[in-house]
């Protein structure tokens, strides 16, 4: 018996675009937190501070490849 409404079309690249996101602040998150907690219990809290403002480093240079290849994506016209 077939369905009685047809299923709307799936766009698949809104939907890989919304997953990398996601991975993406999920990545961020747990180098700041995660890396950041893990220095301050294994060293001191002074240096936890320190290491959260040298990660903060690192999470610029990841979000300025994620903007350089959103660029690159929107130029090519994926």
């Amino acid at each position: 018996m077939p369905s009685p409404e047809p299923r709307p079309p799936t766009d698949y690249r809104r939907y890989r675009r919304e997953t990398d996101r996601k991975l993406a602040v999920v990545v961020v998150l747990f180098l700041l937190v995660v890396g950041t907690g893990l220095i301050a219990i294994i060293y001191r809290p002074t240096a936890g501070i320190l290491a959260f403002i040298c990660l903060l480093g690192g999470v610029g240079i990841i979000a300025l490849l994620w903007i350089l290849l959103s660029l690159i994506e929107r130029w090519v016209g994926d």
